[in-house]
């Protein structure tokens, strides 16, 4: 156990050590990630009002440094960043050809900081796809190798929050150095903290701490329990959810959906998940220099299906379809899990409000809200 106020000297041990922080703050009225060097950087006293197509802050009525559910922003930005330069050509000043520069990039190692254990799993996920393998993404497993992980067990989800449903939370399973249970009670502000491995282990030591007691577990365990008992949706089993998709293809939900989708491209960029790129050729005005970029791509743009002729999926039925099963089906074939962590984001920062687990409920015929009569 510690004190709330040895999140600072976790701050600065963590600092000391070479990480560059990263971690929940606010800005422009939402939690977003971003460097933070102590307490004062992180949303204390904040929480999100959540429901498709709706975020709001709100002031709590207490000072938890954690009492909010997730933001516009997952780590996947700091992993696999929305642009990244492949590399760069520059003409000879002799006219006699080009040189072509590979950047490197060289920087501090990164230390996440309130990780939920959504987003953990959606980290895993990436690794999966962006660094296992025969063929891996050298620079995602370079930006992903040493990061240190402090993880939050959630104890406030947010209104379109599923991961129970997904089990994918709320508690950190696996994949942090660090695991904090905000613990808040009238004048106790105190967290528990849980060792992942060695090295957290060895920050830990280096921090004022005591052994928890009976009453702190049994506190931390109605945290998480609570947050369990309070997610704003649901969705049916990962082993049902594949099979029912796959014989709906050409379900009219599908048609439904289309008339309300604006094809912004929104969901797949809040996505922890989501990975698709493509390549941008760019040159400057003197034809000395050409640089390619790689960017995030999103499976609602007519590009992203484009081939010799014309796009595979024009319509904007067809592109949330391939979404929406890829993402709760054929993810499964390829990856073997599920391409959906339960976090709710594509939910929240939809403009119009689709809700894919209503999507899956109305194709398994249920009312919103409701069950199979």
């Amino acid at each position: 156990m510690v004190d709330v106020a040895a999140v600072d000297l976790l701050l600065a041990a963590l600092r000391s050590d070479g990480y560059r922080v990263v971690g929940p703050t606010v800005r422009q009225g939402a939690i977003v990630h971003d460097d933070i060097t102590t307490m004062d950087d992180l949303p204390v006293g904040w929480t999100e009002h959540q429901d498709g197509g709706e975020y709001r802050l709100a002031r709590r009525p207490d000072r938890a440094l954690f009492g909010f559910a997730t933001g516009p922003h997952s780590w996947k930005q700091f992993l696999h960043p929305p642009r990244v330069l492949e590399w760069r050509a520059r003409r000879r000043a002799d006219g006699t050809g080009f040189t072509v520069e590979t950047p490197v990039e060289e920087a501090a190692p990164l230390a996440f900081f309130g990780a939920r254990a959504c987003d953990l799993r959606a980290i895993a996920v990436q690794d999966r796809v962006l660094a296992g393998g025969e063929h891996p993404d050298p620079g995602y497993a370079a930006r992903r190798r040493g990061i240190f992980v402090v993880a939050v067990n959630c104890g406030t989800p947010g209104g379109t929050c599923f991961c129970v449903s997904m089990g994918t939370g709320p508690r950190a399973q696996a994949g942090y150095d660090l695991a904090l249970t905000e613990l808040l009670d009238g004048e106790r502000h105190e967290l528990l903290v849980e060792v992942g491995t060695e090295r957290g282990a060895a920050l830990l030591a280096r921090l004022p701490s005591r052994p928890p007691g009976p009453a702190d577990l049994s506190a931390a365990e109605q945290v998480v329990a609570g947050a369990a008992e309070s997610m704003g949706r649901t969705m049916p089993g990962p082993a049902e959810v594949p099979v029912l998709l796959g014989r709906n293809l050409d379900h009219p939900r599908w048609d439904e959906v289309a008339e309300r989708c604006l094809s912004c491209g929104n969901c797949t960029m809040v996505c922890p998940t989501c990975f698709c790129t493509t390549p941008e050729d760019v040159t400057d005005l003197t034809a000395q220099t050409s640089e390619r970029w790689r960017r995030w791509e999103s499976c609602f743009t007519l590009d992203f299906s484009y081939l010799h002729g014309g796009s595979v999926r024009p319509s904007t039925r067809s592109q949330y379809r391939q979404w929406m099963t890829h993402k709760l089906s054929t993810w499964w074939d390829q990856f073997g899990e599920s391409g959906c962590v339960g976090c709710g984001r594509c939910i929240t920062w939809c403009p119009v409000g689709i809700d894919l687990t209503e999507e899956v409920a109305a194709i398994r015929g249920e009312p919103p809200g409701g069950s199979p009569d």
